[in-house]
């Protein structure tokens, strides 16, 4: 079992960041990502908190070896539950592998907040756990480090490409309308 974790901060306001996730796939930088499907959305009215479910289409550049385990599969499936609590003001996202999850397991977590320090900026926290099944652990451990260089791959390649989303929508909406954003610029942006 490997271990990945990533910290950064994004120069804008939760609110922003909140209501940009939505529009983070596709993007120039993750082309990995293929479709993006709402499968559920519901808001809690006690809490408030937005919980929607997506499924998530990748398509990855597999090496050989590995393809030829997984029976030569590129397109892989993710599902990802998310959760938006605007007391808090956190975005929240846990994502999981459908595909090939007898071979390899990967669960992420992205966590959203507002700087303490700093308002006008988000904290981005990511963690994700991997863990190989196979009968050789020397096979275990090479498609475990393999997945975590591609999974940091794809992390770079995300922020980068959901700096370039965060950007656009600062570009087309009034700051005034993002610092009142909450919940409802989020749903609406879904």
């Amino acid at each position: 079992m490997k271990f990945f974790s990533s910290q950064c901060s994004f120069d804008y306001p939760w609110a922003h960041v909140s209501a940009s996730a939505w529009k983070k796939y596709p993007n120039e930088m993750s082309t990995h990502v293929v479709a993006v499907d709402v499968l559920r959305r519901e808001v809690d009215p006690v809490s408030g908190i937005l919980t929607t479910e997506r499924l998530i289409t990748c398509k990855q550049n597999i090496p050989k070896w590995l393809l030829a385990v997984v029976g030569g599969r590129d397109t892989s499936y993710v599902r990802e539950v998310s959760e938006v609590d605007p007391v808090t003001q956190t975005l929240t996202l846990r994502s999981q592998n459908l595909t090939m999850n007898n071979l390899l397991s990967v669960q992420e977590t992205v966590v959203y907040s507002p700087d303490q320090a700093d308002p006008s900026k988000t904290i981005f926290d990511q963690t994700a756990r991997i863990e190989a099944y196979a009968t050789f652990q020397r096979l275990c451990n090479k498609i475990e480090d393999w997945s975590v260089e591609r999974f940091r791959q794809n992390a770079a390649l995300g922020r980068l490409g959901f700096e370039s989303v965060l950007k656009k929508l600062a570009d087309s909406v009034p700051d005034n309308m993002l610092q009142s954003a909450s919940l409802q610029t989020a749903t609406a942006k879904i």
